[in-house]
């Protein structure tokens, strides 16, 4: 859009003078693309031809192609607005307000620019000294209060600046390592063999990965009559489901609270240590450790459980056996 501002009230007048005594070409009347309406319709309506098109969609009111520019500009009056069938750009030219008025829009447009940067730049300090101050309560709650405060009393600041936020930051990020799965993945393999580790199988859920529920016995051993087994284990070999979809606020929460759990797991369980910061450490340890396991225990339950699903026939007995109710033929999904 080109737009010009030194243009006088008088030059406006004589454009729009120019642009209504405007005359029609003859044997063609003029057809407005905006509203549909010609000149029989609206004689009194000023009419408009601002671009290079031909024929009926070069003629259009004033009234609505200004109605069409405010919707394109969206309150941008200095935006640039073309003609959706040519392409050409309107001229549009803007009376001038006056020295104080040019001023007051130009600083509304400035702070229309750097309101996005101040926002961004509001939000990542509040951010930032947000996990200052919890990097500092952390310090406080993992070293002891006295201690803490004495031992950041001491510190430079650009060291207190930096060291303080990357505490949550650390955190955060080892809670995304998920050592669990690993563990898991190498006890749902084939490479893995219970014979090898026969202690470990009393201690977790682990099965031989070799042998098959269906049919009791090994999926490549074949039958009692030398026949090979039909293929209708529901898991492909190798294939792991223990493992969920990263929650980012499961990964959060965990994270920001486990200085805080460390802290009572420590004080509860390993109230013989005196130093504060080796209780934390060790209660810390204690609890990923234990919650590792756990979930190892809980998620190869839930390996062992999917392994061994079977879908039955769908019978009047196994409906009696299981209280699955009358489903009407209708309502039955086919796959």
């Amino acid at each position: 859009m080109a737009s010009v501002q030194g243009a006088t009230s008088a030059a406006i007048a004589e454009s729009i003078a120019a642009i209504n005594s405007g005359p029609a070409l003859e044997g063609d009347e003029r057809y407005c693309w905006v509203c549909f309406a010609t000149d029989e319709e609206d004689k009194w309506a000023p009419w408009v031809q601002p671009c290079n098109c031909r024929g009926a969609t070069k003629w259009v009111h004033q009234s609505c192609l200004q109605r069409w520019v405010d919707e394109k500009q969206k309150g941008n009056t200095f935006k640039r607005v073309s003609c959706p069938q040519c392409q050409s750009e309107y001229i549009i030219i803007l009376p001038s307000m006056g020295a104080l008025a040019n001023v007051l829009e130009g600083i509304d447009t400035l702070i229309k620019r750097i309101s996005p940067f101040l926002t961004a730049g509001v939000i990542v300090g509040s951010v930032y000294w947000t996990a200052v101050t919890y990097g500092a309560v952390t310090v406080l709650q993992t070293v002891g209060y006295e201690e803490g405060l004495a031992l950041m009393e001491r510190a430079e600041p650009i060291v207190l600046l930096i060291g303080l936020p990357m505490v949550p930051v650390g955190l955060i990020l080892g809670r995304m390592i998920r050592w669990e799965e690993f563990i898991l993945r190498f006890l749902q393999t084939k490479s893995f063999s219970v014979r090898k580790f026969p202690m470990l199988s009393l201690l977790l859920p682990i099965s031989n990965m070799d042998y098959d529920p269906l049919y009791g016995r090994s999926p490549l051993s074949g039958d009692a009559n030398g026949g090979t087994p039909p293929a209708a284990n529901p898991l492909p070999p190798g294939t792991v489901v223990t493992s969920d979809p990263l929650s980012a606020t499961r990964v959060l929460c965990g994270a920001l609270l486990l200085p805080t759990v460390s802290s009572i797991v420590g004080r509860v369980f390993f109230d013989s240590i005196r130093n504060n910061f080796q209780r934390v450490l060790v209660g810390g340890f204690a609890f990923v450790v234990v919650k590792g396991v756990l979930k190892i225990y809980f998620k190869q339950k839930q390996f062992n459980r999917k392994k061994q699903r079977r879908i039955l026939d769908y019978t009047e007995e196994n409906k009696q056996k299981y209280g699955i109710g009358h489903v009407p033929e209708g309502d039955v999904f086919h796959f």
